[in-house]
Formats: structure tokens, sequence, C-alpha cells
């Protein structure tokens, strides 16, 4: 992307970054930086993954044996439910757009900062707020209604803290909504002069369609959680079919945000995976107007397909026809992008450096989610596999084989850019290689036990379903060390790693147009912006020097 700004080419390190703009502890908890609020969010989220991750290797220990030998049955349901809320509502959802999304997205449009500065520093106090809620609930007995609140588990049983869970996530859901309304107004209103629509980096449309998903869709949890504290506390009949509810209503509810929650999940993944290809293939993105549609068209059909995970709830066959029907007619902008991001590379001039191997992994994990999606979306077949470790398996190949890759992805793509310092390249490629491995030792044997028949939720199981197991907790083991290896390498590469320059990867958008890291305000003098996005052809490509 060409551009009319003029910034210094030195390759040291800037002295106005905002790194060391002010370097006490105050200053960073006071910030209104965008970058340095990213920045808050990277480490906030990556302490909750730890947990989260935490629990899953304790799952994935109980299931080594068809016996219940470290667990009872209430630890097991507590130890899960906190796994799934803890990876869903403060991991997966909040990863991408609040800590790439908040470093990049100005800089990608040539804003100096976000439209509401200070409404960025409130959402990460609202969100570790919200955390504290939910957590002090896991201090106070845990909570085991599983992540998905269903009632009347979470409205009859005394014996877990719903309430307080339930609040910490409905707080926590303010966060996603400010920082919706921010990248909003940020993108119609603080666009650097030349930067049209369809000039736009596709990160930037996915992070677009994100927001209005979160604008539109979080209040309506938050609306159901609040139903269910006050039916939990008050006895008011809701969902409890002992009070005259309707425990379906819940579903609907629940499910009307936490479907289109999965696009709040992996959308940003699609716009981080659209700016990798290209630029490790040194070729334009094929097909920009259809792959920065394709994410509109996703949120747009995100709010049409959520009883698809009722097919077994009694909702009537007329019902279930017509969710079966959208549920395949949503895969075709998610298929869409796949293919784009294929024939990019075709005859393209590819740099296997981490991040592209990341992306590469993104593409053939996120292909088999969405496949076995299309399994779930047949009604035959979802009687069969619902509430097996079929759905697990393909719930974790989407979230995990998905967004978690391309947020891996996105973080190695502008770790540069965010520190100024490069990552060592061999063992980064040889986590990203261990990760791709272990996901698919871990999960793929879950498709066979799901198909099989072994429920999930259970901490015992039949003898024949053992070995699968096993094979599933080693994998876990391996892919453990795969996500790892990476704190101990980008940690290490803050004081020791290769001074990066301003464009390490000769990439065209406007963030790579400035320092590295950037001055507090982004640019010296505001971009204008003559070209249209992922222009590589036009660039010298003797001069391109990756890795």
């Amino acid at each position: 992307m060409s551009t009319a700004t003029q910034v210094p080419a030195a390759l040291e390190m800037p002295r106005d970054t905002y790194l060391n703009a002010g370097y006490g502890v105050k200053s960073w908890f006071l910030t209104k930086d965008h970058k340095r609020i990213a920045i808050l969010y990277l480490v906030s989220i990556t302490m909750f993954f730890l947990f989260g991750g935490l629990m899953a290797v304790l799952i994935r220990l109980e299931l080594l044996t068809p016996a219940p030998d470290l667990f009872q049955s209430d630890t097991y349901n507590k130890l899960f439910t906190m796994h799934g809320i803890t990876m869903v509502f403060f991991f997966l959802v909040p990863s991408i757009p609040a800590t790439l999304g908040n470093f990049v997205l100005p800089m990608m449009i040539g804003a100096r900062d976000l439209a509401f500065p200070k409404v960025n520093l409130a959402s990460w106090y609202i969100f570790m707020i919200g955390a504290c809620f939910t957590f002090s609930a896991y201090i106070s007995g845990g909570v085991d209604t599983g992540w998905t609140f269903y009632t009347p588990l979470s409205t009859s049983y005394l014996n877990t803290h719903v309430v307080a869970a339930a609040l910490g996530i409905m707080i926590a859901g303010f966060a996603s909504i400010f920082t919706g309304l921010n990248f909003i107004v940020t993108t119609h209103r603080m666009r650097a002069p030349g930067m049209t629509w369809f000039r736009l980096p596709l990160f930037v449309w996915s992070m677009y369609a994100v927001s209005l998903v979160q604008v539109l869709a979080t209040p309506v949890l938050a609306i159901t959680l609040i139903l269910v504290a006050l039916e939990r506390g008050f006895h008011i009949g809701i969902f409890n079919p002992q009070l005259g509810g309707d425990p379906v209503l819940f579903q609907h509810m629940f499910w009307f945000y936490s479907h289109p929650a999965v696009y709040i999940m992996i959308l940003p993944g699609f716009g981080v995976i659209s700016e990798v290809i290209p630029c490790f293939s040194r070729k334009r993105i094929f097909g920009y107007s259809a792959v920065a549609f394709s994410s509109v068209a996703i949120g747009v059909f995100g709010f049409l397909v959520w009883a698809h995970h009722m097919f077994a709830a009694g909702i009537s066959t007329y019902s279930a026809l017509v969710f079966s029907l959208l549920s395949f007619i949503i895969a075709i902008p998610s298929a869409i992008k796949v293919f784009n991001w294929t024939a990019t590379m075709y005859k393209g001039s590819i740099h296997f450096n981490t991040p592209m191997l990341y992306a590469l992994a993104f593409i053939g994990l996120f292909t088999i989610g969405g496949l076995t999606g299309l399994f779930l979306a047949c009604l035959g077949i979802d009687m069969h596999v619902t509430a097996t470790y079929f759905v697990v398996a393909h719930f974790h190949y989407v979230m995990v084989g998905g967004m978690l890759v391309a947020y891996l992805a996105g973080l190695h793509f502008w770790w540069p850019k965010m520190t100024g310092r490069m990552y060592p390249e061999p063992p980064a490629q040889l986590s990203a290689l261990i990760t791709f491995i272990g996901f698919n030792i871990t999960f793929f044997p879950q498709f066979v036990l799901g198909y099989m028949g072994m429920p999930r939720r259970y901490h015992t199981y039949p003898p024949e379903f053992q070995v699968l197991n096993v094979l599933s907790t080693a994998g876990a083991s391996v892919l453990a060390v795969g996500l790892l290896l990476p704190m101990f390498y980008l940690l290490w590469s803050l004081k020791y790693g290769e001074i990066a320059g301003n464009n390490p990867y000769r990439a065209t958008g406007l963030e790579w147009q400035t320092e590295s890291p950037p001055p507090m305000h982004n640019f010296h003098e505001t971009p204008i912006v003559t070209q249209e996005a992922y222009d590589y052809e036009s660039m010298n490509e003797e001069e391109v020097v990756i890795g």
C-alpha cells in the first residue's frame, strides 16, 4: 500500500514509543494508548488461558482410565465447567479483538488511536472486574452446570455458584460491547485520506463484522443470565419447569447469542489469515471483494442458525429443517475464504515463516472443523452424535484448531511491530509443527469416540473406549508442549531478539510504514493512501527479504 507518510528509516528502536513513554506501573494502568491497552489484554488473557489449560490437563488425566481415579463426579463437573467458561468467555471471545485488533486496527486505517480511548481503557477494567466475579465463584466452590448454564441445572440446584459466575460473564460482556462500538466508530470516522472501504485491509473488514455481532448479540446473553439469576434468587418461573418455566426458552436465548459468539471467536482469525497468506505468498489476495463480503455474510447469517444446537431438544420438525438448511448455507462464505486463500497461494513465492506455518495449519484444521459441522447440521446424524465427543472434537477443531492457531499466527506476525524485536525462527517453527501434530492426535480420536457413542461430560466410560482416550491424552501432552514453547522464546526475544526494523516482512499495510515499536500516536504525519491493499506485485521483489 503506497502512502505519502514520512517516517524514519533507521533500524534502531525509537525513544518515543508506547513502550518507553512513562516507565511506572501507574502509567500503564491509566494509559489511554490503544497499544498499551492491547498489551494489558494480552497479559490478562494469557493468564486465563493458562488456567483453562490446566483444567484441560486435569480432565485428560482423569480420562486416561475408565475408572474415576482422580476426581469424584461433582469435582469433575466443576472442572469441565471452569475450563469451558474460562476458555470461551475469558480467552476465545476477547483474544484477537482485544489484543491484536486493539493494537493494529487504528494503525491499519491510518488513525492515531481508537475513537474513544477512555472507553477502551474502561473496557479492560470491566473485563477484569467480570473475571474477578467469575473466579470468585470458582474459589467459593465452583460451578457444575457446564459452560452453557443449561436450565434446570443452573436454576434448581443449590450446590453451585451460578449467580456469581453468570454476573462475571455478563460484566465481561460489556467490555466486548465497548470494544465493538470503538471499532465501528473508528472504522467509520477515522480512516486516513484515500482509505476507502475497498482499500481496507481484510483484517479490518473482519473486525468490523465482529464488532457488529458483539454489539447486537451480547445484550441477549446479558438478559438471559439476568433472568437465570432472578429465577434462582426469587424463584420466578422463567426457565425451571418446576416453577412453570420452559427450559427450551433458555436454549433459544442462550444460543441466539452463543452461536454468533462462535463467529466473534473465528471471524477475527479469518482476518489474520487474510493478512498472513498474501504477505508470505507475495501475491495480492485472490477475490478481495468476495473475502470482504463473506465476513459480513457470516456475521449476518450467524444470527439465523442458533437452533441447530437444539435438534434433540424437542423443537418442531419444520423448525429443524429450516435451521438445518440455514446451517448449510452459512458454510458457503466460510468456504469462499478457504478457496480464495488457496488461490492466493497458487503460483505464489511462498515463504514458510512461522506465521505462514500457523496459517497453513489453520486452513487444514478449520476445514476439518467446518466439514464436521455439516455433519451436525444433518438431522439424522446429529440425533446420533449430539452430546457425544463428536461435538467436542468439532468444537475444538473450529475454536482451538481455528481461532487459537490464527491467534498464534497473528501474534507472531505482528510481534516485531509490537516489540521491535524478532523472535528466533527455528524454535517458533518447531512449536507450530508440534502444535499441529499434537492437536490432531488429541482431538481426531474424539470424532471416532463420538461416532461410537461415548457421551461428553462423563468421567467414567466403558473399557473399550480406553485406547482412544489414552491416545487423546497423549496428544494433549504434545499439544501442551507446542503451546507453552512460544511463551519462552517470545519472552526471550524481548531482550535478546534481533532488532526487527520497520517492516521485516516487507508487508504492504499501513502499520508497517511506521517504526517498530510504533510511536505514541502511531504516525508522525497522517498517511495518504493511494493504492489498494495487498499490492505486492508492484513491490520490487529483489528487495524482499523475509526471515
